[in-house]
């Protein structure tokens, strides 16, 4: 939500500001999208797709560094808005678009380190989950206050906040091996966490305001 006084011009719901929030989701799609290709192609572990392992990692942290820079028009470093006005705004929008900055520039330095081989095991896979199972509960609160739209944009980003937390379900049950389901239903669990990822990335192409 942001707030305006009389005789200010509203930037929720006006032509800059629906172009530059359907700018910044679709965005988020492209990248979105990188992190699942990026997931679908290690389920594979082919040595020639080795390399597409960093895509997850450095889709995370372009994400990170994007909305932390450029989230919201008037917040920091953009906007009129100091560093402590932006973190200690009582705008819910601005405090999730930053929070969300905050865990995706985590979780991706820490995938960056794994897939480096500087945290082992598969027990370094679960932030990735727990992000996609947070990220998807903090959709259900995201609102775009005074947006004429408000109400299709709060169904979509509940539809997407479904499929993250659905995502992240899986990936933590998702077993490391065949079991006695069979490889089909090995290969089901692989490759059920990348589909939901991609999926997000579509509902964020298609996202409009």
């Amino acid at each position: 939500m942001t707030h305006h006084s009389a005789g200010v011009p509203r930037w929720e719901g006006s032509v800059d500001g629906i172009a530059y929030s359907e700018f910044n989701h679709h965005l988020a799609a492209v990248l979105v999208l990188l992190m699942g290709l990026s997931e679908l192609l290690a389920a594979f572990a082919l040595r020639s797709l080795a390399w597409t392992r960093f895509l997850l990692p450095a889709a995370m942290l372009a994400a990170g560094g994007y909305l932390l820079g450029w989230s919201d028009h008037d917040a920091w470093p953009i906007g009129s808005l100091s560093f402590a006005q932006t973190f200690a705004s009582d705008d819910p929008e601005i405090q999730q678009h930053k929070l969300y900055a905050v865990l995706f520039l985590g979780v991706g330095t820490f995938e960056g380190l794994r897939w480096l081989g500087k945290i082992p095991g598969r027990a370094g896979a679960w932030p990735l989950s727990v992000l996609a199972i947070v990220g998807g509960m903090l959709l259900f609160a995201h609102e775009h206050g005074e947006n004429p739209a408000a109400h299709s944009i709060a169904m979509n980003h509940m539809i997407m906040g479904t499929i993250a937390i659905a995502a992240g379900l899986v990936r933590l049950a998702a077993p490391a091996s065949p079991r006695r389901d069979g490889l089909a239903g090995h290969w089901a669990w692989q490759l059920a966490w990348p589909g939901l990822i991609m999926l997000i990335s579509v509902q964020l192409f298609l996202y409009t305001e």
